[in-house]
């Protein structure tokens, strides 16, 4: 067909279309016209034809003409239909049919569209579905809309499968209406637009610049923008990627600021869609259908583009950034700039040569889609005879990969160019062994288009890449490079039976073009034709590469990188898991880490989950109540130093997490407390004569609203806590310090409005008087309770349910839950689409299923328990989808996953109410209890819903029989509403677990006495304080157990005696042995047990647990050092000691079995004869030196009373006593600085109440800091100097065992210095000096 006769064409189908979309009473916006109906059959082609009768003109929806539709020649899969519209036109809907009266029909197929007839792209639906489903018979039509409407004037219909009873078979009908457009063409390096805008046009509240641009070139500069003060913003192309720049005043790259990117393959020489809007701070840059916004700098709320240049009429950095290819429908606050300029406006300057069309140069690529694909094509007389020159273009995402590969029929050798960890490799290869090797280029798998050369003249071999400017490298042959007959691109055939194709090297996926041979182009539309060559499994005119990395799915910071087929996600250092870096790997609230086992330490904490938030770090203060505990770079107690000339002295506090963790932490705890004290002498805190306040401060959401009110008293009171609760030093004024008094006072207290809090500022205005002396102090943020974790309902029937909004999860969606029940199985979470679905439930006792459909047909993913699930214990669900892949969790068992489709659907469209605990259909209801149910990371709030729900009741109590057993060493579990505790009261340890030593140093003086009521006491009152529990009168069986460190021998650990002249002695003898000694017969001697373990004054842990009953003795050394056990009876038995960790041996006194009338229980010195043998009374005044730990006397706890409880314990206290850690394994070098306590330390004040601060300690950070690397330097050299000491030394010497491990319970209170040493073993990453 002539090209008179092709216009002629396009003119007659331009006035059908018109035709079409004038008549009826449907409006134009509908835009679903006919578009093929009224076409004449030259604006229908196809690759071949049956007959004549099976011509594709023939196919037209619901027509019969000829054969009834259309049908290839042969039916296979290079197969194609194509329709000329005429002009391009927005097309909306495709239907097909198959050929009437057959049973030729398509099951699917894939759908082109072009602009120019080449260069072809694939419609995809979701960006990634390729195919579309067809039809079951011949007759029913079946009509697909597209989801974003495709603009192009050729549409292709390829065939993937058809009727296997009959051939390819098809009528068709696409839907649509016109297209109008203004085009513009810059095709040199000067071309472009200037539009200035009037100098009194109103400004707009935002502006607005959108435009459409194709390009064969990665590089260019689009945009332009100068504003006021110069401030300038650039789009610009690079490498295939739009990028967003901010510059001030010259564009100069080095001043140039990148403030978004976005796009990929951009240079694609197809239409892309750019939207560029500025309103006062940010920009949002749309290119296609992904939006990204940026915060800008402030001075840009006022900016208003001054001069827009369009293309390359700026002056650019060098003459490769201009932008050379088409632009259309090019607006600037809805003004049409290429319209205003083709009309010659004069707001509007044009440069260069710019054209009002877009020429187009023809580009024809080839896919290499799939392990088949390969290319053939012959060489030609020149590359045979004269020499060698083969060239073309590429791109990929993969390392490797065959590129070519031919024979050297003379040298019997095979040569092979292929990529290997992205750079190009040459190999003349003979028999197994290279003849010759050459590397050149790198990254070379970035998606750029790279060229290839590849010569062979006079003797010298060249490859080179992009150029020679990405590499190049020489070889000389000593051998002539004669080429066969035949160059292989890309791979080789499936069956090659003559071997004139081998591939070592894998295949080739991606694009190649402008493919030369012998300095000739390849025409690759007669090889298409096969006219020229052959090949297989290849997708000619069109390049199928796919970035799947822009928009990256990668989450979180994650990095993405890809293949042909599939993206990774690289989740390192993010602190997020799964293959799209979605999941948190941390917990959202220290009470979510206590609940896994964890005590006291440094955590990080992330309060969204799976959501936009950062993980932070924060101390989590493992008490009954677990404090998150959030400092400042200011916690401690600071004089205020008046400056001259400054009347207010003003604080701000840093906070090391982010706005958004901070208040998230708030809103997320039920309760929230900040410490805030003045120390004053002769200084005002609030009242003034006036009655504004001297001092105020900013707390709340960032930067703060200012606070008149102090610690301790109400929001807006202008109060302190003296003044609420009455007790103020002046009762004129409600704040002591408002009294004016030349005495130190104080105003503090605790902030509690969780509305107020953070504290961010602080000013304190009456500091400048003479004699006025004045200190500060805010404390940590400070909160407990987490709202989401034991937030919960209980569903008691199975057609009950909770009903919440539509779960909106169509990428990426994590659900995470709670459950117990004793029910065998239950649905727990329901959401339904039209098709989509998505359901989690209990399908058996054992089992958790988690299924859904996004399009691709339902999947299921289930995890299948060892334990029965329905044990009324707390079992957590975890389950996540997103477009790579479905996982399930359950509890601590190993992950089950189910990838996704490749290139299936990946958008969760769900539209029905979300159902808790049951269906939509009231059946397979959940019987049980549902707890912290998060989905995206927002918590739903089931018990305010339980609240209002029939047959749901809000809460779950009853939390010991699933974390009871995190209570250890004899602590109870005790339940409460929202969670548990341990009771350590009956345990000789402490800590949140009741996992934590309570240990002592001992010096030569020391003396612990535990005093038991008296006989006439105990008659005459049975009640005992908590703090103290005390023994029988008589006791026929005792359970002892303690811990010691010592290098002292003999040395005496414990003394317990009677009112009856009885005793229980328990001795280190001369030799290093331990000896216990019992005394129940007053009349008799006692009787002497002694162990043959030797070395037991080693300085090293050991603990002994004795148990008698009645006449029946056992006991049991553990030493912690080699952790091996003693057990030994007593030599009349003539039983033998072992170490045997598994054994126990009794024996048996001779005494009638009852120790009556316990009086006391003694720990280091025994003062007084007190009836003792002579040998005991001389060893009770020796006292002991070392450390004791967990001393335990039945129900006893005396050295915890006396450490913890002296005040309630009937104890008595004589000689140096303090607590240490050194009953703990990690103190086993006894010659490592510990921290200490004191009882007697005593914080607040000193002398006439004056606080007690830190001389040196000002407001700035910058002092503490330095003072905390002198210190640790100190300590590190102290501590390298004490191991070699410790290595030197022989013998261990007796050395006071000092510091205290910091008690992470009720029972001590928070301490920075010592909080940040004590972190927990599950988390060794998150240890910080």
């Amino acid at each position: 067909m002539d090209l008179r006769t092709e216009r002629v064409f396009g003119i007659i189908a331009r006035v059908a279309l018109l035709v079409s979309s004038l008549s009826g009473t449907v409006a134009e916006d509908s835009c679903d016209s006919a578009l093929v109906s009224n076409l004449l059959p030259p604006s229908f082609r196809s690759s071949s034809q049956l007959s004549s009768s099976h011509a594709p003109g023939f196919a037209k929806l619901n027509r019969r003409d000829g054969a009834g539709g259309w049908s290839p020649l042969i039916s296979d899969k290079y197969q194609w239909l194509e329709v000329d519209l005429g002009e391009r036109t927005k097309i909306t809907a495709v239907a097909t049919q198959g050929r009437y009266g057959s049973s030729d029909w398509l099951m699917s197929y894939l759908l082109m569209f072009s602009d120019t007839g080449h260069n072809w792209k694939q419609y995809r639906q979701e960006d990634s579905i390729g195919s579309f489903p067809g039809n079951s018979n011949a007759d029913s039509v079946v009509q697909y809309k597209l989801q974003q409407p495709a603009v192009a004037r050729y549409l292709r219909l390829i065939p993937l499968d058809w009727n296997p009873s009959g051939r390819i078979g098809l009528r068709l009908e696409t839907y649509g209406c016109p297209y109008t457009s203004d085009v513009v063409s810059f095709t040199s390096s000067s071309s472009g637009l200037v539009y200035r805008p009037s100098p009194g046009a109103r400004r707009t509240s935002k502006e607005v610049i959108s435009l459409k641009f194709k390009t064969l070139r990665n590089s260019g500069t689009l945009l332009h923008a100068e504003g006021l003060e110069e401030l300038c913003i650039s789009v610009e192309l690079d490498r295939g990627k739009l990028l967003l720049l901010l510059s001030r005043g010259s564009a100069s790259s080095s001043k140039r600021q990148l403030l978004a990117s976005l796009g990929s393959l951009l240079d694609d020489q197809h239409w892309h869609h750019v939207v560029l809007e500025h309103k006062n701070s940010h920009f949002n840059l749309t290119v296609d259908k992904h939006t990204e916004r940026v915060q800008i700098p402030a001075e840009f709320n006022h900016w208003g583009i001054k001069q827009l240049s369009v293309g390359g009429a700026q002056k650019p950095v060098s003459a490769e950034k201009n932008f050379y290819g088409c632009l259309e429908n090019l607006l600037y606050n809805g003004l049409n700039l290429i319209e205003t300029a083709r009309n010659g406006d004069h707001q509007i300057t044009v440069k260069g040569n710019v054209t009002f069309s877009c020429a187009e140069p023809v580009s024809i690529a080839v896919t290499f889609p799939g392990p088949q694909s390969f290319l053939q094509l012959p060489s030609t007389p020149s590359s045979s005879s004269v020499g060698l020159t083969v060239g073309f273009q590429f791109r990929t995402w993969n390392k490797a990969g065959l590129l070519l590969t031919f024979d050297l029929p003379q040298q019997e050798s095979v040569v092979w160019l292929y990529l290997h960890e992205s750079r190009l490799h040459l190999q003349i290869n003979k028999g197994g062994r290279a003849l010759l090797e050459l590397s050149t280029g790198s990254a070379l798998n970035d998606g750029q288009w790279h060229s290839v050369d590849l010569t062979f003249r006079s003797g010298r071999l060249t490859v080179s890449v992009d150029k020679q400017e990405g590499g190049v490298s020489h070889a000389t042959p000593s051998f002539p490079v004669t080429i066969s007959s035949h160059f292989f691109f890309g791979g080789c055939p499936a069956e090659d039976h003559n071997q004139e194709c081998r591939n070592p090297f894998g295949i080739f996926q991606g694009c190649m073009r402008l493919l030369t041979v012998g300095n000739h182009a390849v025409d690759l539309i007669r090889v298409q034709e096969r006219l020229l060559g052959n090949y297989s499994q290849l997708q000619i005119d069109m390049c199928g590469l796919i970035d799947r990395c822009s928009p990256s799915h990668c989450e979180h910071g994650g990095l993405c990188s890809q293949s042909w087929t599939i993206f990774h996600c690289n989740c390192s250092d993010s602190g997020y898991t799964g293959a799209t870096c979605h999941s948190s790997v941390y917990e959202q609230s220290c009470e979510a880490y206590k609940h896994k086992g964890n005590t006291s330490g440094y955590f990080y904490i992330d309060v969204d989950g799976s959501g936009p938030i950062k993980p932070q770090l924060i101390y989590c203060n493992m008490t009954e109540n677990t404090w998150m505990v959030i400092q400042h770079n200011n916690t401690e107690l600071t004089r205020v130093r008046p400056s001259p000339g400054v009347n207010q002295h003003l604080v701000y506090f840093d906070y090391p997490s982010g706005e958004e963790q901070l208040l998230a932490v708030i809103d997320q705890s039920e309760h929230c407390q900040q410490e805030l004290s003045y120390h004053c002498r002769k200084s005002h805190l609030f009242n003034t004569q006036e009655g504004s306040p001297f001092s105020w401060w900013l707390g709340g959401p960032s930067p703060g609203r200012v606070q008149t009110y102090w610690g301790g008293a109400h929001p807006d009171s202008q109060q302190c806590a003296c003044g609420l609760q009455g007790n103020c030093v002046d009762p004129n004024h409600y704040c002591n310090c408002d009294a004016d008094s030349m005495e130190w006072t104080e105003d503090s207290g605790l902030l509690t409005h969780k509305g107020s809090l953070p504290v961010r500022s602080l000013v304190l205005g009456d500091i400048q008087r003479p004699g006025s002396e004045a200190a500060y102090r805010v404390g940590s943020l400070r909160c407990h309770g987490d709202k989401n974790f034991w937030n919960a309902a209980f569903f008691d029937k199975e057609t009950s349910y909770l009903h919440f909004p539509t779960f909106h999860g169509e990428l990426s969606a994590d659900i995470s839950f709670l459950f117990k029940t004793t029910a065998s199985s239950g649905v727990f979470l329901e959401n339904l689409g039209i098709k989509d679905f998505i359901r989690i439930e209990l399908s058996s006792s054992s089992q958790v299923v988690f299924s859904f459909d996004v399009g691709n047909g339902p999947l299921e993913v289930f995890v299948e328990s060892s334990v029965p699930l329905n044990d009324n214990r707390w079992h957590r669900v975890r389950a996540e989808r997103n477009v790579k892949e479905a996982s399930l969790q359950l509890d601590e068992l190993p992950v089950a996953r189910q990838e996704a489709p490749a290139d299936g659907h990946f958008h969760l469209q769900l539209n029905s109410q979300l159902f808790i605990g049951g269906t939509a259909s009231r059946q397979k209801g959940f019987r049980g209890c549902i707890r912290s149910l998060q989905l995206n990371g927002i918590t739903l709030d089931l018990e305010e819903r339980a609240k209002i729900t029939p047959g749901v009741r809000p809460g779950c109590p009853g939390h010991c029989s699933s974390y009871g057993s995190f209570c250890q060493n004899q602590g109870r579990c005790m339940e409460k509403p929202n969670g548990f505790h341990c009771d350590c009261s009956l345990s000789a340890y402490t800590g949140v677990f009741c996992q934590t030593e309570v240990s002592a140093s001992f010096k030569l003086g020391t003396s612990v006495i535990y005093t038991f009521k008296e006989p006439y006491e105990l008659s005459r009152n049975s009640s005992s304080l908590p703090s103290s529990i005390y023994s029988d009168m008589t006791l026929r069986e005792e359970n002892v157990t303690l811990s010691f460190r010592t290098t002292q021998s003999p040395a005496l650990l414990l003394y317990v005696n009677s009112y009856f002249r009885q005793y229980l002695a328990l001795l280190i003898n001369k030799h290093d042995k331990l000896e216990l000694r019992y005394k129940l017969d007053g009349s008799r001697d006692a009787e002497v047990f002694r162990s043959s373990v030797k070395s037991l004054a080693n300085g090293q842990l050991h603990t002994v647990s004795i148990r008698r009953l009645t006449d029946s003795v056992s006991v049991q050394v553990k030493h912690e050092a080699t952790c091996g056990f003693s057990t030994y009876t007593s030599r009349r038995e003539k039983a033998v000691f072992r170490i045997d960790q598994n054994s126990k041996e009794d024996f048996n006194l001779s005494s009638e079995g009852e120790f009556s009338g316990i009086k006391s229980l003694v720990l280091g010195k025994v003062h007084g004869p007190d009836d003792l043998d002579s040998d005991l009374v001389r060893l009770g005044s020796l006292g002991f030196v070392g450390c004791l730990s967990v001393v335990q006397f039945n129900s006893i706890n005396p050295l915890k009373a006396a450490l913890l409880h002296p005040d309630t314990s009937p104890v008595v206290i004589s000689g140096p006593f303090v607590q240490s850690n050194c009953g703990s394994l990690a103190s086993a070098n006894p010659y490592a600085a510990e921290n200490t306590h004191h009882l007697s330390d005593q914080s607040g004040s000193v002398g006439s109440g004056q606080p007690l601060v830190n001389a040196m300690k000002t407001d700035s950070a910058l002092i503490g800091g330095v003072i905390a690397v002198v210190i640790f330097v100190v300590v590190t050299v102290l501590a390298i100097t004490g191991r070699f000491l410790y290595r030197r030394k022989e013998t261990y010497r007796n050395q006071e065992v000092k510091g205290m491990k910091r008690e992470d319970s009720q029972d001590f209170h928070y301490n920075n210095q010592a909080d940040s040493q004590n972190v927990s073993s599950e988390n060794p990453k998150e240890f910080f000096m």
